[in-house]
């Protein structure tokens, strides 16, 4: 097998020091680049060719950064501690939305609430609806609620947010289900909703170059991660469930007409039709990936590869995928090309790095990858 080089584009410094912080480590928000005909973010000329922003999360701030005005770091103070929660930032990086235990709030980098959804709690045993994080912050069960996600349209017009139902303008309901919302992004009204039908550990938006479809992939521990496809007409928000809850949503293509799947227990890789969920095509790690040439040559467990989850689009055709994670046991972690190109996927290489990578990678949908240094205070953005 080939061995491709890969070409260090650029390295982007974390603006958060993580011990002094208690930061996350960085990543890099994508929005694939918006369709012809959309209409831009108010305020903003649209994001036509894709956008970009290194975000850090600290307990105290959100932090933005522009990959290419490395110097213009946008603050956005925290309603509540990371551990509460998830947060994004609007592809203009003049707004972020958190996620959080009880509500789903917006902020600008002056720290004023634009707007706020309340919800059901995330704690499983809670059936209050809170008004405010102080309620919960000192009990321990909060602490480690579950939690939703949310996500800004490639346009930056609409967040979609998975929550636990009920939304509090619809009062109390013990059996509510988790609910995924349509939001207008500039006044936080709720445009549209339906109930999920999942029982959420943890969730991830996936978005699509439409601005009116999202990509949702659930978390419900051992009993699977139901994939969920929603539409928004502008009247109302159709979702569909697709794979059975056995495999997990990693990425879209360029195009929109494509995305990207991993099994549960990661060892396929899938790609699938947009429209109705169909495989196109699979890759398995057995007979396909070699076993590490580090292993012990008596240790038959090495026999057995395994995907990462996380993985991506370079471009329409190519896949970058990583077997970092069991690689870890034996060695040094590998990345690999995949041609997803009509009805077959074939590795077609090894990439080889000009000094040690940690992770798995990330693709960007336009060539390049990254992946965090083993300290997390550093991206490195790659190409072949």
């Amino acid at each position: 097998m080939a061995d491709a080089a890969a070409h260090l584009v650029t390295t982007l410094a974390a603006p958060l020091d993580r011990a002094q912080d208690a930061a996350d480590a960085p990543r890099l928000l994508r929005w694939p680049a918006r369709r012809p005909g959309t209409r831009p973010a108010p305020g903003d000329g649209g994001p036509t060719e894709g956008t970009r922003l290194l975000v850090q999360r600290g307990d105290t701030e959100l932090v933005a950064v522009a990959p290419d005005s490395p110097g213009a770091a946008v603050r956005f103070p925290a309603p509540w501690p990371r551990r509460f929660g998830t947060s994004t930032v609007a592809p203009n990086g003049e707004l972020a939305v958190f996620a959080g235990v009880h509500a789903v709030r917006a902020v600008d980098p002056t720290g004023a609430v634009r707007w706020e959804v309340g919800h059901g709690c995330w704690e499983g045993s809670c059936r209050t609806l809170h008004t405010a994080y102080e309620e919960y912050a000192t009990d321990h069960r909060h602490r480690y609620a579950d939690s939703g996600s949310a996500v800004f349209s490639a346009d930056g017009t609409l967040v979609w947010a998975h929550v636990r139902g009920p939304v509090a303008a619809s009062g109390p309901d013990p059996e509510a289900l988790d609910e995924w919302l349509v939001i207008d992004a500039a006044d936080g009204r709720v445009l549209g909703r339906a109930d999920a039908e999942t029982a959420a550990v943890g969730s991830d938006h996936v978005p699509h170059p439409d601005p009116t479809r999202m990509g949702l992939c659930v978390g419900e521990g051992q009993d699977g991660v139901p994939m969920l496809w929603g539409r928004w007409d502008g009247e109302k928000l159709s979702v569909e469930q697709f794979c059975d809850d056995e495999r997990i949503l990693a990425d879209v293509s360029p195009s929109g007409d494509r995305f990207l799947t991993v099994t549960h227990y990661e060892e396929t890789l899938g790609v699938h039709r947009v429209d109705d969920g169909s495989v196109l095509s699979e890759l398995d790690t057995e007979h396909t990936v070699p076993r590490h040439p580090e292993a012990d040559p008596d240790d038959q467990d090495a026999d057995e590869t395994l995907w990462d989850y996380e993985c991506g689009f370079l471009d329409e055709e190519t896949v970058v995928a990583g077997t970092s994670e069991r690689d870890g046991e034996y060695g040094e972690e590998r990345h690999w090309l995949v041609s997803a190109t009509g009805d077959r996927m074939r590795l077609t290489a090894r990439i080889t790095y000009p000094f040690p990578i940690s992770g798995a990678p990330t693709a960007l949908g336009d060539g390049t990858w990254y992946t965090v240094s083993e300290a997390g205070d550093a991206l490195h953005v790659w190409s072949r």
